[in-house]
């Protein structure tokens, strides 16, 4: 069955990519903050003519529970007609995480996640925003899907 949604995920993944004909977002990199159910550190760089990569670094620490969490993000960037600067961007990629419960056992995991979101970068500042939506299928150690985490990216651009 894991066979066979990999497949499926994959082939879907590569039609939708070959067929987009999108535009450039307005900058090359950025650096800064990923803030949501957890905190982090983001970073992009474009890699094509409308698609960038995108990696975070997420660590929570609450009562009990401890975990990093290491997401490279593919998004695929589109222009909203009549918004300069402004663009939403879909895409997927993959995480590696550790995390440990209190009087549990630690325990490494890996996922598969998507991305929706909106980007913003203000025209004549080196400020980017940007508001996603990420949503999880993990692998290990058991198979389970969470609905998302949505955070507020804020990052520098060079």
């Amino acid at each position: 069955m894991k066979k066979l949604i990999f497949t499926f995920l994959g082939c879907a993944a590569l039609f939708m990519f070959s067929t987009m004909n999108v535009k450039a977002q307005d900058y090359k990199n950025a650096i800064g903050g990923r803030f949501g159910s957890a905190n982090g550190v983001s970073f992009k760089t474009a890699l094509n003519k409308g698609a960038m990569l995108e990696l975070i670094g997420n660590f929570r620490s609450s009562k009990g529970v401890n975990y990093i969490n290491l997401t490279g993000l593919y998004e695929v960037y589109n222009p909203i007609k009549g918004a300069p600067g402004l663009n939403w961007f879909y895409g997927g990629g993959a995480s590696i995480g550790s995390y440990k419960v209190k009087g549990y056992d630690s325990d490494i995991y890996v996922s598969l996640d998507g991305v929706l979101g909106l980007d913003y970068k203000f025209k004549g500042a080196p400020i980017n925003l940007s508001l996603d939506w990420i949503p999880t299928l993990q692998l290990t150690p058991d198979t389970d899907f969470y609905s998302g985490d949505i955070g507020l990216g804020v990052r520098f651009t060079f």
